[in-house]
């Protein structure tokens, strides 16, 4: 509940500056004058920005599970499992969140955690991860995972990418009618909607979007150096998590759907780091022993 009601007082301050800040700039009588409302404009970036990020939240777990094809563990086949399902309890006890669904699907080493509620997760991990890496190392990412949800990172998450893409839709339809008036000057019959305002919306979206996923993707990355701070916590020593980054580092990661490549251990290089949504692995490792020092 608690969450839910960050979620919407968030939604509603960051209405709330920007129809302050467009009062102040006084484009509230320019859309005004070309049969605009602002509270309508506020609302629909509202709905696009925030309604569709918080449904992903909401649908989070069983999308998950859908794109993965991972399979929740109910009961025990192995001692694998056994031992997966044991370790996840006692994380999640030490972290004071209840125990999250438990999960398996086949790829390559990884391992990601989601879902609305920090009581009510999912953490999953891959049959690869589970091939390759120690039981020493595995915990650790399991406590990496269990840091995330005690964390509410991924409600953050939520709310950050939720303020990015309310400013995003306002925005660049406010610059969409600038330009297109300033177009139109002198036009008695504009009211404002024309291609220009088409053209000029559709570009700023594409930019101003990816401004966006720079500030997504920086969040991104300093939640992972925190979560494996807590990893560290809970077992008691970095050194686990930073075999676990080591081991990590000497394979492929396992590809992600893109809706959770956010949420994995670890992800693939991006092109330039500022689009990266985890840390390079060695500067991981270098904060976890400096936190030891």
């Amino acid at each position: 509940m608690k969450r839910i009601v960050l979620f919407l007082a968030t939604n509603l301050a960051v209405l709330v500056v920007l129809g302050a800040v467009t009062r102040v700039l006084g484009l509230d009588r320019l859309l005004g004058a070309h049969g605009w409302n602002l509270p309508a404009l506020l609302g629909f970036a509202a709905v696009i920005g925030f309604g569709g990020a918080f449904v992903s939240l909401l649908m989070s777990k069983t999308i998950a599970k859908f794109s993965t094809g991972a399979q929740v563990i109910a009961q025990p086949r192995d001692q694998t499992e056994a031992w997966l399902l044991d370790t996840v309890a006692q994380l999640a006890a030490r972290a004071g969140i209840g125990t999250p669904e438990v999960a398996i699907y086949e790829g390559e080493p990884n391992a990601f955690a989601t879902g609305a509620r920090r009581d009510h997760a999912l953490v999953a991990v891959s049959t690869g991860l589970l091939q390759t890496l120690s039981h020493a190392q595995a915990a650790a990412v399991l406590g990496h995972e269990i840091s995330h949800v005690a964390n509410g990172d991924m409600v953050t998450l939520t709310l950050v990418q939720g303020v990015v893409n309310t400013f995003v839709v306002f925005l660049a339809r406010v610059v969409g009618l600038l330009v297109d008036s300033a177009l139109h000057r002198g036009d008695a019959e504009y009211r404002g909607a024309g291609i220009g305002y088409v053209a000029t919306t559709l570009v700023c979206e594409v930019l101003f979007g990816v401004l966006a996923s720079v500030i997504v993707a920086w969040f991104s990355r300093q939640r992972e150096f925190r979560a494996d701070s807590g990893s560290a916590r809970l077992l008691g020593s970095p050194q686990p998590m930073i075999d676990a980054l080591r081991r990590l580092g000497d394979m492929q990661p396992g590809a992600l759907p893109r809706n959770l490549a956010t949420a994995g251990i670890t992800d693939r290089a991006a092109w330039l780091e500022w689009f990266a949504s985890h840390p390079p692995l060695e500067r991981r490792i270098a904060a976890l022993q400096g936190a030891r020092g």
